[in-house]
């Protein structure tokens, strides 16, 4: 629910810059405690919005802006995973594009427009295919086919999602036995698999440890990142749940329209705050959708209740042994990402179907979003629709 920010995902636009606190923004390298109180906060403003029907107003959003709001997140998406699917590591291209004339033209709006460096590296790299490196790509292009193409040529009787692990695997064995040169997942903090939650009288154990929750309200000084004001934490933790839940919209109104699958904004925004509360519990930054994931699901058949409940227990059951991960290439993971969304971005049939203001608020909005962020081009969006809504003609009344 996804960079310009890595997966894209929204947690990612309140966590700008590892040096200080402001009124509106959590930062890096803060102490879990303070992480995990904005996030109970997070979760009670989430509720709150659920209760006065911001869901509704939500849901209202237009057409035209919805959609080119979910086409500039998933492009965003696309722009981050490339790197590491061409070449050794991220910054390598961050390297070629800043020595560049590419960079030279977006550098001064580098402020104003922080995605366009992200988009700006996706052109250079596209561009420039004698600098990408050997194996990463190799890697990156065979996984990516194999996912889109290959459950066509598997036995029937797989489930799927096959193709997804078959890449991974095949990925990591080549890393471990093949002195791969690319990026890999790297080092993962070890855990203790019988530390945390004892169940069924010992027989499993969830390696989950849960926080003081009065001692986040009461003593971590959460409210100093707001020059001490209540207000300002207040307005902080909204804006945040409110921008957290338009990435759970853009993806569940994408699901409803092109699968079928209901939603209920009520829902998602209650389900919001309650993820966030228990994240809080156990130390964990906000909860928020991220699109590549949700994509990936789609990809897999995991979209129902019971297959999310599943995985969420198999992360945190399994969490000590993913270590496993380790030497995995970051190229298979971009190929896993770009095989969900590389057809949307491609030909993306609701952009191209809307027909004239809405095609212009729709693009609009899908270049806003990707090039900036998908805050700042949401309420592009907005706007667009709202200036533009002056140039519809109104229909004239028949007269008898």
């Amino acid at each position: 629910m996804v960079s310009r920010k890595n997966d894209r995902d929204f947690e990612a636009d309140v966590y700008r810059n590892p040096s200080v606190c402001s009124p509106f923004v959590v930062r890096r390298n803060l102490p879990v405690e303070l992480v995990a109180a904005y996030s109970l906060f997070i979760g009670i403003a989430s509720i709150v919005l659920a209760i006065v029907g911001f869901g509704k107003v939500a849901k209202s959003v237009p057409k035209p802006v919805r959609t080119g709001f979910k086409w500039g997140c998933a492009l965003g998406v696309l722009v981050s995973a490339l790197p590491n699917g061409l070449f050794e590591n991220g910054q390598v291209l961050k390297k070629l594009v800043a020595d560049s004339v590419w960079f030279d033209l977006v550098a001064p709006y580098k402020t104003m427009l922080p995605g366009a460096i992200n988009v700006t590296g996706f052109i250079y790299a596209l561009l420039h295919p004698m600098e990408w490196a050997l194996e990463p790509t190799i890697l990156f292009a065979t996984g990516t086919l194999f996912i889109m193409e290959g459950k066509q040529y598997l036995p029937k009787f797989l489930p799927p999602g096959t193709e997804v692990i078959i890449v991974t695997l095949v990925a990591t064995l080549y890393s471990m036995h093949c002195d791969y040169p690319g990026a890999v997942v790297g080092e993962i903090p070890s855990i203790d698999p019988d530390a945390g939650i004892s169940l069924f009288g010992g027989r499993l154990y969830l390696p989950v440890e849960f926080l003081d929750v009065k001692k986040l309200v009461n003593e971590v000084p959460l409210l100093d990142c707001f020059g001490g004001s209540w207000a300002m934490l207040a307005l902080s933790a909204t804006i945040f749940a409110g921008v957290n839940f338009l990435s759970i919209m853009g993806i569940a109104s994408g699901f409803e329209s092109e699968d079928g699958i209901p939603w209920s904004a009520e829902r998602e925004l209650i389900a919001q705050g309650v993820s966030c509360g228990v994240a809080a519990a156990v130390g964990s930054a906000p909860v928020s959708g991220s699109l590549s994931r949700s994509l990936v699901s789609r990809m897999t058949g995991t979209t129902s209740q019971l297959a999310c409940l599943v995985t969420a227990l198999c992360w945190i059951y399994l969490q000590p042994y993913m270590s496993i991960m380790t030497p995995t290439p970051k190229a298979a993971l971009s190929a896993v990402i770009v095989s969900a969304v590389l057809k949307g971005v491609a030909v993306p049939k609701d952009l191209i179907s809307l027909r004239g203001l809405d095609f212009v608020i729709g693009w609009g909005t899908g270049i806003i979003t990707a090039t900036t962020s998908p805050t700042q081009g949401f309420g592009a969006g907005l706007i667009l629709f709202a200036a533009l809504s002056v140039f519809r003609s109104t229909p004239k009344q028949k007269v008898e």
